[in-house]
């Protein structure tokens, strides 16, 4: 041994072997260790950087459904929530038999239908207007955003006041042409178009700011060539512009019909002391107050819980058919 190392020493070269046993130089082990937590920290970090939403989300998003679902198959009561009846599927089975869960889903349908379909059409074309140049475009673009910023509370309290039957602004202007009194509140359709105007006045501006920026990014080429072929404005507007931005109507649309869905806030306000109830005869209750309804007043968590899962197996319903429709128009357009 000293003879092997006195020769390296006289070499030059470091020794090999040392008394104490085989050594391994100390560089190339930290160059191995970074190398490891360098490829760890590549794999690792992306989890880690969204691991806080996963977390939100199953604390708050995941668990309430799960234990929602859960609820949906006992008899529990909202003062008593440790004692929990098990009755399967006899909450689904009730809703069916409850003509008070046909009319408010009914009730969703119409709202929804005469709230999202207006709003879109004059969002389309407000978007239209506001991508042309214009004097106090930029002025016009935040006064649309405006509705949207106003409290669900402040709006609706304001309507309630024009579509009072006594002394209402809208009764005065339709007796002004000859329109009888209208009672806003305990007619079904009257009722009902008022919410949806309220629905309405708050989100087309919402909606026409999206359709606004879908517009700006259509190519200015294809509207070039469309005016070199003599198409007008009109012409531009159904054959260039709708179609690039149909992704986006899409988007507005299922956004939209799951806002419908879940209309809570403004019948609520709307109704005052029978807002819950939607109204002495239910005539404007929907999905969302059926479910409060039952829920609280009620105390009937487990029926409420049902309600939920209802509500939420339509959207997925919805959800699906309009996602068949967009495949197959872009299976039409690849063709």
């Amino acid at each position: 041994m000293a003879t092997s190392i006195r020769a390296a020493a006289e070499d030059g070269s470091a020794p090999t072997t040392a008394p104490g046993g085989p050594r391994t130089p100390a560089a190339p082990q930290r160059s191995a260790w970074r190398s490891r937590l360098y490829r760890l920290d590549l794999k690792a970090s992306p989890y880690a950087y969204i691991a806080p939403f996963f977390l939100c989300f199953a604390a708050f998003g995941l668990f309430p459904l799960i234990w929602t679902g859960w609820l949906s198959l006992h008899r529990v009561d909202l003062l008593n929530q440790d004692v929990m009846d098990w009755r399967g599927t006899g909450n689904y089975t009730r809703l069916w038999e409850t003509d008070q869960f046909w009319t408010a889903l009914r009730n969703t349908f119409t709202i929804g239908v005469i709230s999202t379909v207006p709003q879109l059409l004059m969002a389309l074309g407000l978007a239209h207007l506001l991508n042309y140049r214009m004097r106090g475009r930029g002025f016009l673009r935040v006064a649309v955003l405006a509705p949207y910023a106003t409290s669900i509370a402040a709006a609706t309290l304001v309507f309630v006041q024009l579509f009072n039957p006594d002394y209402g602004m809208i009764n005065w202007l339709l007796s002004m042409v000859g329109i009888d009194r209208t009672d806003w509140y305990s007619d079904t359709w009257p009722s009902q178009i008022a919410i949806s105007t309220i629905v309405t006045w708050r989100w087309t501006g919402y909606n026409a700011l999206i359709y606004l920026a879908a517009m700006q990014a259509v190519p200015k080429d294809l509207y070039e060539a469309a005016s070199l072929d003599g198409a007008s404005r009109w012409q531009q507007f159904t054959k260039v512009t709708i179609p690039s931005i149909r992704p986006t109507i899409l988007f507005t649309v299922i956004v939209s019909t799951i806002g419908a869905t879940q209309l809570f806030g403004e019948p609520l306000l709307f109704g005052g002391g029978v807002g819950v109830s939607g109204g002495s005869a239910h005539q404007y209750q929907t999905l969302g107050l059926y479910m409060y309804e039952l829920g609280w007043p009620s105390r009937q968590l487990g029926r409420a819980s049902a309600v939920a899962w209802t509500m939420l197996l339509i959207l997925l319903l919805i959800g699906a058919v309009q996602t068949l429709i967009a495949r197959r128009n872009r299976t039409k357009l690849g063709g």
